[in-house]
């Protein structure tokens, strides 16, 4: 089976590397921003799954005709604080707004995930869910939020951190499933691909001994 990742994310690609998967990886070209503006009254779980699905049935769209089965994910995080969702903030001045409204506080890192299955080419079946894990921020002083906001981390994650980098040592602790504040949650991929008939262990790359 093959597997492949709908995502540019390393932090994702990195997951599931470390979990013993080697996907391949093919971006979408979702409008993220015309997709969340038809979805102005939805609540945030239904918001970052729809963009999931979205990206999976675009990414499964180019897997070509000739290729066996395969499994496509499509993943979308983003933070929820005080009721608002929130992406990447893409500046250096939203990203200092971010955190000066999240530090010592809390907030939903809320992921959506959608897994489409193909045989040659033909959707067989496909499925979505989401996972949120709370997280609780430091208080960084001025010089360490300017040093965080200064080595580009935080502009181009959801939420304006990382759980895996930099962004770590601003983190006071989480409660729920670490990978998914990494941008995958493993636990609820495994479920998923059960539903689809696939067992994760079969996606495993297992070095052979001998």
């Amino acid at each position: 089976m093959r597997l492949v990742l709908g995502s540019a994310s390393p932090a994702r690609l990195g997951v599931l590397r470390s979990a013993g998967v080697e996907p391949d990886v093919i971006v979408s070209e979702v409008d993220e921003d015309a997709l969340l503006a038809q979805l102005d009254d939805a609540t945030s779980a239904e918001k970052v799954t729809a963009l999931a699905l979205a990206k999976a049935r675009a990414v499964a769209g180019q897997v070509p005709v000739e290729e066996g089965d395969v499994v496509v994910i499509g993943c979308d995080s983003m933070l929820d604080i005080d009721g608002e969702l929130v992406g990447k903030p893409h500046t250096v001045e939203n990203a200092r707004a971010r955190w000066e409204r999240m530090a010592g506080r809390h907030g939903e890192l809320v992921t959506g995930h959608a897994l489409v299955r193909l045989r040659a080419g033909v959707v067989e079946a496909e499925i979505s869910g989401h996972a949120t894990t709370f997280v609780t921020f430091a208080e960084p002083t001025p010089a360490q939020l300017e040093a965080y906001l200064a080595s580009g981390e935080p502009l181009a994650v959801a939420g304006a951190f990382t759980l895996d980098g930099l962004g770590g040592w601003l983190v006071e602790g989480i409660q729920g499933d670490p990978s998914n504040v990494i941008g995958i949650s493993l636990p609820l991929v495994r479920k998923l691909l059960a539903e689809l008939g696939v067992e994760v262990s079969d996606l495993w790359r297992v070095p052979t001994s001998g």
